[in-house]
């Protein structure tokens, strides 16, 4: 079988673009530093590749998340431990006049004075924000959460933001629970309740059928449930509770100083309970940073080891490269005939 000149060019051709194109290859991973430029170098490594990029921005808002939340709950706690040390001065005062022998009308009116200033302390310390978002409102975060009169006028909302893939955590506290010892019993709390039922009834929320089955049949009373229902407990309102010190004071009620040493202790225990809360909260949260630091770590050594290239295996792989494209060229020479004369021998 006679090989023809037209053959020897091709295979010749063929052998020499092969070896440019590997050499490109090793030229364009010594620039880079990555033996993965693009996806056809390693299908199955870029998409691997490319799922730890995603993963890391996820990761990366996951973090900015978590510092977020850890700024609202920090500085959370530090009102909380504002309205305690407030609750605790309200409480050594009560203690303190609770007895007529070791007071008088001068010194209780001087007290009251402190009390008031204590009064406005709380309320400013409850209109806490960052910026210009209200920490205590709940999702009312625009406008302040207690005014001048000591009413509530944020809502039981909790904000919860994403700190890991499908968890969540809460970055705030709603005053409500802050500022009563029995939230639902307060009478903000009742203002929510029906505000939401208000709501639920323009939403077309029906109402239960016994109910309406009563209405419609006349003379039917709905059943009563024979379960039994303990007494709700006496809710304590902060604002309240030193309002009213602050008028006992002044009228020399020293029953009603003496009573409100329980109720300031129900609301020490409030806030501390809240306190222990948050706390909990922000340690969960730090281990939420821990674990992403170390995740990104982990992605971090992957993908070097699928997308970083050996140096030294690359250099070694482009000189033997060089060596075979040189040789090409060198049998070239010999395949390719340069005269008409040798053609025809």
């Amino acid at each position: 079988m006679r090989v023809t000149q037209n053959t020897n060019f091709q295979v010749l051709n063929d052998s020499i673009n092969r070896s440019k194109n590997r050499m490109t290859q090793y030229q364009n991973q010594l620039s880079t530093m990555k033996k993965v430029n693009v996806p056809s170098d390693d299908p199955a490594s870029s998409a691997k590749i490319l799922e730890i990029r995603t993963d890391k921005v996820n990761s990366e808002q996951f973090d900015a998340n978590v510092k977020m939340a850890e700024t609202y709950l920090n500085n959370t706690d530090t009102v909380l431990s504002e309205l305690t040390d407030i609750v605790v001065r309200a409480k050594e005062i009560a203690i303190g006049q609770a007895s007529g022998a070791s007071s008088n009308e001068s010194t209780r009116i001087g007290v009251a004075e402190e009390v008031g200033q204590l009064y406005l302390q709380s309320v400013a310390a409850a209109n806490r924000r960052i910026g210009d978002r209200y920490l205590l409102a709940g999702y009312r975060t625009d406008k302040p959460p207690v005014g001048n009169d000591g009413r509530y006028h944020g809502d039981d909302g909790y904000m919860m933001v994403e700190v890991a893939r499908d968890v969540f955590v809460s970055m705030n506290v709603p005053g409500l629970s802050v500022f009563n010892t029995a939230p639902e019993e307060s009478g903000d709390g009742r203002r929510l309740r029906a505000e939401k039922a208000e709501a639920a009834e323009h939403a077309g929320q029906r109402r239960p059928a016994q109910a309406e089955k009563a209405e419609s049949e006349p003379g039917m009373e709905p059943e009563e449930s024979d379960e039994f229902t303990p007494p709700a407990p006496e809710n304590v309102n902060l604002f309240g509770e030193i309002q009213g010190l602050r008028t006992n004071l002044l009228t020399g009620n020293m029953e009603g100083i003496r009573g409100s040493l329980e109720r300031l202790d129900g609301l020490q225990e409030r806030l501390v309970a809240m306190r222990a809360k948050v706390g909990a909260r922000i340690q969960g949260l730090q281990a939420s940073t821990s674990s992403l630091e170390r995740h990104g770590i982990t992605n971090a050594h992957l993908n070097s080891a699928l997308e970083d290239a050996d140096m030294a295996k690359v250099m070694s792989d482009l000189a033997k490269e060089e060596t075979v494209f040189r040789t090409a060229l060198q049998s070239s020479q010999k395949l390719v005939q340069p005269t008409l004369m040798e053609f025809l021998k």
